[in-house]
Parts: structure tokens; sequence; C-alpha cells
């Protein structure tokens, strides 16, 4: 597993990094959920991404148990706050991440997480607000670093404009070969601001692991036929997107790899990126994911890719 800087800060993260969101303490037995850990664990990855969100405290609660025997330096643990926990507790005010960053601490079973980040902007409060309160989680020890997810160009500078904060040290956006606009602004805006990208769904929601044939019936034990984390993919699964990237299986065979890991080494190209997260449901798939730290690939077959999906577009 090789490690890369997560933007100014002190922490270096494994190129691969695991996710929780629809899986750990919702979607995933926990016998299995916990397989995953371990073998991640196993195989160098330091970095663990969640959300109070997901599955309302649920991962949180998971990984606040299987984590709990290992020591706390040897983990990178970063909990998101935004959305909604109850009817009158969402966003991002002063009272709301006091509140919730200790409703996070106490189910992961830790005095601190290394990153806590803003699952979206809350247009509702005032952005002066939200770093403050921000800055007092870091000062207070809660928290050793701050970042976002999914922020607009304009919402990151009015963030960094504000005096005496904390700063931002990532950007958590969606990114993969089907799913580029991050490049457009974000990415150029982060590198220069000393902002790393940690990427959700590098996989497309596991539709770039090449496993969805057009016309064929979702393999049974996969994302997409399960009622607790197939909903959210339904719009990758257009037949345009699923034969297109049957036609990146070549490319992948030319490179030594699997298909998954051609995809995440092409997320892995970018300098600015410095973890993908993927998501597991099987330890095999950890162990294959992980494998595509380091790899070495043409760039002119990432380039073959670009050019087979640039016509696709997403629900299409």
């Amino acid at each position: 597993m090789k490690y890369r800087k997560l933007g100014s800060s002190d922490l270096e993260v494994s190129e691969i990094s695991l996710g929780s969101w629809l899986t750990y303490g919702v979607g995933v037995a926990h016998d299995r959920a916990k397989a995953c850990v371990d073998r991640a664990v196993e195989l160098g990855i330091n970095f663990i991404d969640t959300a109070n969100v997901y599955g309302r405290g649920a991962a949180e609660s998971f990984l606040g148990e299987v984590l709990a025997g290992r020591p706390r330096r040897s983990y990178v643990l970063a909990t998101k706050l935004y959305f909604a926990m109850s009817a009158t507790d969402q966003g991002l005010s002063r009272a709301q991440i006091a509140k919730q960053i200790d409703a996070s601490l106490k189910r992961l079973r830790v005095d601190h997480v290394d990153l806590y980040q803003c699952h979206r902007y809350d247009s509702a409060t005032p952005i002066e607000e939200t770093m403050q309160a921000l800055s007092d989680v870091v000062r207070q020890g809660k928290a050793r670093y701050i970042g976002f997810s999914e922020w607009s160009p304009h919402q990151i500078e009015g963030a960094l404009a504000v005096a005496g904060s904390e700063r931002f040290v990532s950007s958590q956006p969606q990114y993969s070969l089907l799913w580029r606009s991050p490049e457009t602004e974000v990415m150029p805006l982060c590198a220069a601001r000393g902002i790393s990208q940690i990427v959700w769904s590098p996989l497309g929601q596991g539709v770039l692991s090449g496993k969805y044939l057009p016309g064929a019936k979702r393999p049974g034990d996969s994302r997409a036929s399960s009622d607790s984390m197939g909903f959210s993919m339904q719009s990758w699964l257009a037949p345009s997107i699923l034969e297109a990237v049957q036609k990146l299986r070549p490319l992948a065979e030319e490179a030594g790899c699997t298909l998954a890991q051609f995809a995440l080494a092409w997320v892995l190209r970018e300098p600015n990126v410095a973890s993908a997260i993927v998501g597991a449901t099987r330890p095999e798939q950890v162990a294959e994911n992980a494998a595509a730290s380091g790899l070495t690939i043409d760039p002119e077959l990432f380039r073959k890719a670009e050019t087979i999906v640039a016509g696709v577009r997403r629900g299409v």
C-alpha cells in the first residue's frame, strides 16, 4: 500500500481508503463487515471514512466497536455532519457542530477524529459561524483537521476567506472515469490552496468493476440487487454506461490488472487525489481494490479509456 499526504496536514493516508456509506451497520451483515475492516487493516489501509448520517449513527457505532481494540494512532478516522439526524438536527450551525461532534465521538469510542468534514454546504448558516465552530472543534482537540464534501468553488473560496479560522485540508467529491466534473474548477482551486481530494464512488457505485453486464440479470449478491443499498445506483445502470464499461475491459487486460483496479488507478493518476474511498461488501473486494495502489499503467491506455466513456451520461 502506498500513502499520500493529505493536503497541508501532517496526515499520511492510504491511496485506497475504506468507506461505510450504505454498507457497514446497515446493508452488510456484522461479521462480514468486520471481516472487511480486518482485511483492510491487514493490507495497509489506514484511512477509514464515515458520517453520522450513515444508518443514522449505525455506521459510526459499528466502526467504534470493531476499531476499539486497535491502537488509535494506527488508523486515520474521518466522519462528517450536515444531513438530518432528527426532525430538528441538521446543518452546520454552531449548535449543531458542537452537538454532532460529541455524538460522533461517543459512537466511534474515540476522543478525537482525524478529519471532521462538512457533508454538504449549509446555505442557511453564515459561513463565518460554521468556520468558527469548526475551528473550535479543532482547538478543543476533538478533531485534528477539517474538510468538506461537494462544495462549489465559490463556497470553498468563501470559507477560505474567513479570517482567523482553521483551514480545510480535504475535499470529498464524487470522481471517477464516469464522473469527472471536479477536474474543471474544484481540483485546480484545491491544489493551489493545500487541499487534497479524497474521492467517493471512484468505481461508479461498482459499475466500473464490470460485474454489471448489459441486458443481464444483476448478480444476486451485488449492491444493485440489495433493497438497502441498490437505490442509489440505478442511474448508473443505463445500457449505454454498461456497454461502454465493457469496452474498457481489454484495456485493463493489456495493463495486467482487473477492471476495478484499472479504474482506481485512473483516479489515482491525479496528483491532487490523496485517496480513493471504496465501499466493500466482501473481504475479497477489499483485497482487489487495495491492489490498485501503486500500479503503473501506460497513460495511453488511460487516454483510450477516457475516449471510450466520453460520450456516455449518467441515467441516459
